[in-house]
């Protein structure tokens, strides 16, 4: 064999391995239940709200809005919403149907319940700590479209308050922490008017056909406006776009905001 032949396939074996390595970081198999979440709403949080009136362990059963809150084990104050029905995430068509309950707007009404948790440490929470994230199909652990209620990592807080003089109502291209994102600003009312979801795969050219391959996230702005931020998977940055990277669930930014 050749010397170039051998380098060829030295190159063609590194190439495979490579590849082999972004496909477990992007298909893994997680070894819990994926469907924990789902089974916790349907057969726990519903069914006693429906026959007793409490909605635990969720800590709110809203079936004619189509949503369940839940207190996160994880982090301080972090919240999860999520749809009564089964939505499995952001891939699901259901969301991009003008009948389905615009999540993305209830969830920022429901950061709330975490002002709530700090109220009771008299501590006050502003907004510009909070956050929401949805991870991708490739960076979520749970089939049960999952909305993170959050504290804002502070470097994120940091370059966003950096970059709200150039945004506007266009999806501009910035890097925040390790990844780049998609970012375009949004009023109050415009998060109430139209799901986020139903945006992102309007106005992104190629979401509409690629939502599972998206995160999104929203955080508020010093000019009292809101952010949306979009991340796309990318296999060769080894990139799962979960959004989820823009919180922190131990929440500094709490020691440094108030």
């Amino acid at each position: 064999m050749t010397k170039s032949a051998r380098n060829l396939l030295l190159l063609v074996a590194a190439l495979i391995v490579v590849a082999a390595a972004v496909a477990a970081y992007f298909w893994q198999t997680p070894a819990h239940n994926p469907n924990a979440l789902w089974q916790l709403i349907s057969e726990r949080c519903v069914p006693d709200m429906e026959e007793h009136g409490k909605p635990a362990p969720c800590s709110e059963v809203n079936e004619s809005l189509g949503y369940v809150t839940l207190k996160d084990r994880n982090g301080i104050l972090q919240y999860l919403l999520m749809p009564v029905d089964h939505i499995s995430g952001i891939e699901s068509p259901e969301l991009l149907q003008r009948n389905t309950p615009n999540f993305f707007a209830i969830a920022w009404e429901q950061r709330q319940l975490a002002k709530a948790i700090m109220v009771q440490h008299h501590q006050q929470v502003p907004d510009s700590a909070l956050s929401l994230a949805i991870n991708s199909e490739y960076g979520r652990t749970q089939n049960q479209l999952h909305i993170h209620i959050s504290c804002l990592r502070q470097d994120v807080r940091q370059q966003l308050d950096v970059l709200t003089p150039s945004l506007n109502d266009h999806w501009q291209q910035h890097e925040l922490g390790p990844n780049d994102y998609w970012l375009r600003e949004l009023s109050d009312q415009q998060l109430h008017d139209e799901s986020a979801f139903i945006r992102l795969a309007r106005e992104l050219p190629d979401a509409n056909d690629n939502m599972g391959h998206y995160g999104l996230a929203l955080a508020n702005l010093p000019n009292g406006k809101l952010v949306l931020m979009a991340i796309k998977a990318n296999w060769f940055a080894a990139n799962n776009a979960s959004a989820e990277e823009l919180q922190n669930h131990s929440c500094p930014i709490l020691n440094t905001r108030l």
